[in-house]
């Protein structure tokens, strides 16, 4: 989009015609000690809460009172099936069916579950490759399967790296890691978006090579579920996996999602650690029957879901079937390409950006280093009224999420840290 302008009356301008400006009154922004809105651009890390959420919450709350164990089927949302509130939408958001997805565990729980059943390695194949730069906790779990299995760590681990001087990774670096290792390679686990950089890969692409060397492929969804169309579906992945604190905005360490592509669906081949909860519905209470596994997604549910993190997960996933991903993604290019054009005036001798500059290539992170910065320049931006992330060794990670940032927001942003730079 080229149109962009400078200056404040144009922000103001996108604002007053933005077709989803009134959701961000249904968010608690954090504010000041004077009461003004901070510049809030860490949905990345933990998204704000939606003020119906107390609601939702407090309803289970109210029922567990009057009704005690009776409201597992008496309660307004009766808490046995409590977690079929949630999987239409949630699959909606992550373009998956819904046989596909369920809610449980948090995000690297799930990902040591998937790989329970999908990293089946051999003596002859048995390596794992994620990316390089992973978010350290997809680094660890896959670490401890190797070990778990027998293998070394560091010599069963692939890494896909980006090339010299460079942030990006290239696809054609990881096809060249399965024409060499294709054969003793088990599992690719990548991260939907980068943390990092929030470069966007083509899971489709991705899976595709995966599967053509006879590989699982698996993604880490925490930083695209919520933010980019991931089509899981589509994509052809074996799982995925992803926490809803972010971009679904549930609260702090709640619940995540679990994606089982549905050609596995009725697979009772699968080795699986199993628990009441992925067993037959209608004979669940019987107690002892033999196991009778669920189909899907469900499936793999160990336990008895906790309700009040499905509540606030349900609260944020109404606002989500409200507006939808479409909405969503469109306005999130128009404020993200507005970011990055007024990051862009600063200059590029001051600002750079590693995020990728093409819009199919990311979501709304962007990730910026500052010449000469360290983290210093990030405190003086949390001084100046401005909630972003800081990332050693010199990122700043900025997110205008769609549903609660306004173009106001970015311009205030760019106009601080100006002031900033020029100290």
């Amino acid at each position: 989009m080229s149109n962009y302008r400078l200056g404040l009356e144009y922000a103001l301008e996108q604002d007053q015609n933005d077709a989803l400006k009134l959701y961000r009154n249904q968010f608690h922004i954090p504010k000041d000690n004077l009461g003004n809105d901070l510049v809030y651009m860490t949905g990345n890390s933990l998204g704000l809460q939606p003020k119906q959420t107390k609601a939702y919450v407090n309803q289970e709350l109210e029922d567990w009172a009057n009704l005690g164990v009776e409201g597992h089927f008496e309660a307004k949302n009766p808490w046995l099936g409590y977690h079929e509130f949630l999987t239409e939408t949630m699959a909606d958001v992550v373009g998956a069916k819904p046989i596909e997805v369920v809610v449980m565990n948090t995000l690297t729980a799930n990902l040591h579950f998937m790989m329970a059943s999908f990293y089946q390695p051999t003596s002859n194949r048995y390596k794992i490759v994620i990316e390089s730069d992973a978010f350290p906790s997809d680094k660890y779990a896959v670490e401890s399967q190797l070990r778990h299995h027998g293998f070394n760590d560091k010599e069963g681990l692939i890494l896909w790296k980006p090339r010299k001087n460079e942030e990006l990774l290239n696809y054609e670096d990881l096809e060249s890691i399965l024409e060499e290792h294709g054969e003793a390679i088990a599992l690719l686990l990548i991260g939907g978006v980068n943390y990092y950089t929030g470069q966007f890969f083509d899971l489709k692409r991705i899976t595709k090579l995966g599967h053509k060397y006879g590989c699982i492929v698996g993604f880490d969804c925490a930083h695209g579920a919520g933010n980019v169309q991931l089509n899981l579906h589509d994509s052809g992945a074996d799982f995925a996996a992803w926490c809803t604190y972010k971009y679904l905005n549930s609260g702090p360490g709640s619940l995540a999602g679990c994606f089982v592509h549905e050609r596995h669906a009725y697979r009772k081949d699968l080795n699986r650690f199993a628990g009441w909860w992925s067993h037959n519905k209608q004979t669940r209470f019987k107690m002892r029957d033999d196991f009778d596994q669920l189909p899907g997604a469900e499936g793999w549910q160990l336990s008895n879901p906790p309700i009040l993190s499905m509540a606030a997960i349900r609260s944020s996933l109404d606002v989500f079937a409200e507006v939808g991903m479409d909405k969503l993604v469109e306005k999130s290019r128009k404020l993200t390409g507005y970011f990055e054009f007024l990051l862009k005036d600063l200059g590029e001798d001051v600002i750079r950006i590693i995020t990728p500059s093409n819009p199919e290539e990311r979501g709304c992170q962007l990730s910026i280093q500052v010449k000469n910065a360290d983290k210093s320049l990030h405190d003086k931006l949390t001084a100046y009224g401005v909630i972003s992330d800081w990332r050693e060794p010199d990122v700043i990670r900025c997110a205008p999420v769609p549903l609660y940032n306004s173009f106001e927001d970015v311009y205030r942003l760019v106009e601080k840290l100006k002031v900033i730079l020029n100290e």
